[in-house]
């Protein structure tokens, strides 16, 4: 029998409330500093919606994965690096797995 793994954050934990919060602004500052509104931002990412952007901001959201590449073109940032820092907020785990600088190696016996 195989099993299928579906990670639940629960959403009303205040510890990924403030991480989902960090993340909106993380992504606040990048539209501002390409001079975007949230109207114009959503143009450019296909968002039927500006107040998607509104939601994203204040940490009621997260940008979809199959959107990660049209977010990157509009704020002119590599899809890599977006993705890189999207991942401290969105899975703050699997970041520390993959990006943590790697601890000393403890010292040989001998």
């Amino acid at each position: 029998m195989s099993r299928v793994y579906a990670h639940h954050q629960r959403l009303d934990s205040e510890g990924v409330l403030e991480l989902r919060r960090e993340g909106g602004r993380f992504l606040k500052n990048l539209r501002e500093a390409r001079g975007l509104s949230q109207r114009q931002l959503a143009a450019l990412v296909g968002a039927e919606y500006y107040t998607f952007i509104s939601q994203l901001e204040t940490g009621r959201g997260r940008i979809p994965p199959d959107r990660y590449r049209a977010w990157a073109a509009a704020l002119e940032v590599p899809a890599r690096d977006l993705v890189r820092d999207l991942m401290r907020f969105y899975d703050p785990l699997t970041h520390e797995i993959l990006f943590a600088d790697a601890e000393p190696a403890p010292p040989a016996d001998g």
